[in-house]
């Protein structure tokens, strides 16, 4: 599907990710469909595969560096095809801790974001973008909730949706 054909998702498309390996090679899907200003929006339990589906984007962005949770430094900047801006909110309260620290700013237009813990941000999530919820923790299965707000991010997902069969 071309990008001007996309729409937003008016209900959400669902996948299952039957380990860790399925949700990275999701994230690489997602990752070589990526174009700049692109956010993903990760929603999830600690353990459900946030980090393993960023790590599955950073793939496909060609990043060559390892990619871990960024909770200590809070945002990670990575090199590929794009830069790569990998959020982790976990440690803020709210939206006004981000904001206030700078994690989100126009440098991000450039390449492709993933916010993990995105519900952090509350109103100030960006308009434009890609959610995508996770439910499941452990080692069984994972379902995979997209729902893009726009067009734009709707490529996204059908993409997805596609390759992932």
């Amino acid at each position: 599907m071309s990008a001007s054909s996309a729409r937003p998702s008016a209900e959400p498309i669902v996948l299952t990710s039957g380990d860790a390996e399925a949700t990275r090679a999701l994230g690489a899907i997602l990752g070589r469909a990526a174009e700049p200003g692109d956010v993903v929006c990760l929603f999830g339990e600690l353990g459900a595969g946030k980090t393993q589906l960023a790590k599955g984007i950073a793939a496909g962005l060609g990043v060559g560096d390892t990619v871990s949770s960024p909770s200590f430094v809070l945002m990670a900047e990575y090199e590929g095809r794009l830069p790569l801006f990998h959020v982790d909110l976990y440690r803020l309260a709210d939206a006004a801790d981000a904001l206030a620290g700078g994690l989100i700013d126009d440098r991000q237009a450039s390449g492709m974001t993933v916010i993990e813990w995105a519900e952090r941000l509350g109103d100030w999530l960006p308009a434009s973008r890609l959610d995508l919820r996770i439910e499941g923790t452990g080692d069984g299965p994972r379902r995979l909730e997209l729902r893009a707000t726009d067009a734009r991010h709707g490529r996204l997902a059908a993409e997805a949706r596609q390759q992932a069969r």
